[in-house]
């Protein structure tokens, strides 16, 4: 295993360092060279779509100001602080966010970072949207976030919000701050309320959007220092244009796309110290989306630590990542000889990786900047919605459990919980297969259930994710529908204690959150992909039936 180090200082925005570790030092090597020859990091910095290929060009030509957005964000700075401080005056100081992929998942990340509240609602299940109505009303300025100005979710969310205001005697155009693109639906529509609008850059797709307005609105109206963000990803941007074989977008870049290229196809992200919780489901978003389609891809497998299961030296076809400075590479070199610690200060961080993804993109030949897959389940739940004839029949109920199998899985003479995880178990290939564990339940809850990723990771030896709904759909969903067919998944949904309305629409928050699973299992069943969908008709004892057959 051959390593290479570089670090780079810039004062008060901080340092930043990086440690890479490659198997195949030839092929790593050749891809780095080939990168600056063809000086694809000046091509990145003046925005050339031609670097991905004639297919791509016409969308790459509408989303790569993301590249420049460390100096065209700063006059947002001045405006953000000016409306938190007169919402402070107005004793208005509990911000909430409606929105969902990379929306939510940046300032959930910068103000996690920052230690500032957040109250995040990326989700349709009713009892997190009656949780987050119930806290703080009289106190609270939401931000609705979308880049379309017509996501559902958001849009559900956005109703419920303004339903709550005017119930409690509030003007919801007192309340309530948009964030979209110029000339969307919701900018139409909201200036015409009287909200406050903030416009994004257009040409900057969703998952590279941390620093526009979507990341910097709610993140700074929650009190954290956008200044300082700003000033990090600017102080790493001259090092990511340079086109030199020392550039860390480029070396990280290529160490993603060539060790996938050679079958080495997961990207553990362990936090060791990052000063960035939840830095790795950004992270995840971004990859993921970015890079499974058309077959291929790199898989995201967020680990709780360094320590957790995959993680460890015993996984030969991930690529081992530790984003901070807690872990050095020779303490416990990853299996495959593919690995890197990232450590850098979260605006830099982000920067740095947004310019990896894209690089590792024209390495594996593919379009970093569309997501073909996504709109599938999108398109299966609002037809869901429209028939809501009965729900497919479960093969057995146990208990609390409701179990059904869809895709390329068959429960033939199954007739137990267990059994039937085992059955899905028992299709994951052993050699580059994963399972992916999707939840489309509240988060508050039903938490404890995001501690099986572990204990399925341990049983299986292999990589293994977990994702809550509808949330990942803007995430890994992609992946999952347009990656390798290596992946395994385990739904689990349930019925609420109560279900609440959505209001102006004829539909229920229930309804809403059922069908998006539905069309998501459908999807992945269409494509032969074997799902193992388990519904709890009572969230409590069905979810302690599922834990005791999970571990």
């Amino acid at each position: 295993m051959t390593a290479w180090s570089s670090s780079s200082s810039d004062g008060s925005a901080g340092t930043y360092e990086l440690t890479f570790a490659y198997r195949d030092e030839p092929a790593y090597a050749a891809a780095v060279e080939g990168l600056v020859a063809d000086r694809v990091a000046a091509g990145i910095a003046r925005r050339d779509p031609s670097l991905w290929g004639a297919e791509a060009e016409d969308e790459a030509s509408k989303r790569l100001a993301w590249v420049d957005l460390p100096e065209q964000s700063r006059p947002l700075v001045e405006l953000i602080e000016s409306l938190r401080a007169k919402l402070a005056d107005q004793g208005v100081d509990h911000v909430v966010l409606c929105g969902m992929g990379g929306s939510s998942l940046a300032p959930e990340v910068i103000t996690a970072a920052a230690g500032v509240a957040l109250t995040v609602l990326d989700s349709s299940d009713p009892t997190s949207v009656r949780a987050a109505l119930a806290e703080q009303l009289e106190a609270t300025v939401v931000v609705v976030s979308s880049k379309s100005g017509s996501t559902l979710e958001t849009d559900s969310q956005r109703r419920a919000y303004e339903q709550a205001f005017r119930d409690a005697g509030i003007d919801p155009s007192d309340r309530i701050v948009v964030v979209t693109d110029p000339g969307s639906p919701l900018d139409e529509a909201s200036r015409k309320a009287g909200y406050q609008v903030f416009n994004a850059d257009p040409e900057v797709g969703g998952r590279y959007s941390a620093l526009t307005a979507f990341g910097l609105v709610p993140s700074g109206l929650a009190g954290a220092d956008l200044t300082a963000l700003l000033d990090q990803a600017a102080a790493i941007a001259p090092d990511l244009a340079a086109d030199s074989v020392d550039n860390p977008g480029l070396r990280l870049g290529a160490l993603l796309g060539v060790a996938a290229q050679q079958g080495v196809d997961k990207l553990v992200l362990a936090d060791v110290d990052s000063g960035a919780p939840g830095f790795g489901d950004w992270a995840e978003q971004l990859v993921a989306e970015s890079t499974g389609k058309h077959g291929t891809g790199i898989l995201p497998v967020v680990v709780e630590s360094i320590d957790a299961p995959n993680a460890r030296p015993s996984t030969y076809d991930s690529v081992v990542v530790a984003l901070g400075s807690g872990h050095p590479l020779d303490a416990s070199p990853p299996a495959s000889g593919w690995g890197a610690v990232v450590d850098a200060p979260l605006g830099a961080q982000m920067l740095l990786w947004e310019h990896a993804t894209v690089v590792a993109g024209r390495v594996l030949g593919i379009n970093p900047f569309d997501q073909p897959d996504v709109e599938s389940a999108k398109s299966a739940a609002r037809g869901l919605l429209e028939d809501r004839s009965a729900a497919p029949e479960p093969e057995f109920t146990e208990g609390a459990v409701k179990v059904r199998a869809a895709g390329g899985l068959r429960l033939d003479g199954v007739d137990t919980l267990a059994g039937a995880v085992e059955a899905l178990l028992a299709t994951l290939d052993t050699g580059r297969g994963y399972l992916a564990v999707t939840a489309y339940l509240d988060r508050g809850d039903s938490a404890r259930l995001a501690d099986v990723r572990a204990a399925l990771a341990a049983r299986t030896g292999r990589p293994t994710t977990f994702g809550w709904g509808p949330r990942f759909l803007h995430s890994t969903g992609q992946y999952h529908k347009g990656g390798p067919a290596t992946g395994v998944y385990l739904q689990v949904t349930g019925d609420p204690a109560e279900d609440l309305d959505v209001p102006g629409r004829d539909f229920t928050f229930g309804e809403f959150i059922a069908a998006q699973a539905a069309g998501d299992a459908q999807v992945l069943a269409d494509r032969g992909r074997p799902v193992l969908a388990l519904h709890l008709t009572a969230r409590a004892e069905g979810l302690d039936q599922l834990l005791e057959a999970l571990r």
